[in-house]
């Protein structure tokens, strides 16, 4: 059975724990306030385990469902239980201050940063370019919901998108790593344009293969 642990308790983490229980994982859910995980479990059943962060890691597949302000500390606390996990960064480094761009520096994208910060995880960005609400619907537009994924490790591009196709929706293959820094603009344009409410939360784009 897949394995997943979730750091996070927001409106994206319950959805992403959705989509594991979707295609029979077990997921752990971490977060600073136990209560959060609680209410995942409540609301998605018992292959959900909720604890606090700080708890061992049980999932094969890390989540760090954070915003980019908290990548870097989850990972120094984690550090020594990666090496060798599929570690998956949904952030979309925007400046919220602004709405006008993104953080990072040009060349190179949150989940790079994150790659160096955990050497020995297989790190992966996925995630960052759907709302929650597609991700627990399965579709959108009236087509099965797309995941893209970037990374270097085929086998850990591979777990994923296995686990995400038996949940029903698309694992796309979308390259390198490096790859990123466009799942991140792609991201940053979806958002911009929801927040102006020129498309819905429910919403987004679609892939079409």
């Amino acid at each position: 059975m897949t394995t997943v642990s979730i750091i996070g308790a927001g409106t994206m983490a319950s959805a992403i724990a959705s989509v594991g229980v979707n295609g029979g994982a077990s997921v752990q859910v971490l977060s600073r306030n136990i209560d959060q995980g609680v209410q995942i479990a409540a609301n998605l059943g018992e292959q959900v385990v909720p604890g606090q962060l700080g708890d061992p890691l049980t999932g094969d597949i890390v989540v760090l469902a954070l915003p980019y302000t908290g990548l870097s500390r989850a990972v120094e606390q984690y550090t020594p239980e990666l090496g060798g996990k599929t570690l998956v960064d949904i952030s979309n480094p925007i400046d919220f201050a602004t709405l006008d761009g993104l953080v990072v520096p040009q060349g190179s994208s949150a989940a790079e940063q994150v790659a160096v910060w955990a050497p020995d995880a297989h790190v992966l960005k996925a995630f960052n370019t759907n709302f929650a609400a597609t991700l627990e619907s399965g579709t959108v537009g009236g087509l099965p919901t797309t995941v893209l994924v970037a990374g270097d490790d085929p086998a850990a591009k591979r777990q994923l998108t296995d686990l995400l196709d038996a949940a029903g929706l698309v694992g796309l293959d979308a390259g390198p790593l490096s790859r990123a820094q466009q799942l991140e603009q792609l991201g940053f344009f979806q958002i911009s344009l929801a927040t102006a409410e020129r498309i819905r939360w429910t919403g987004g784009f679609a892939v079409v293969r």
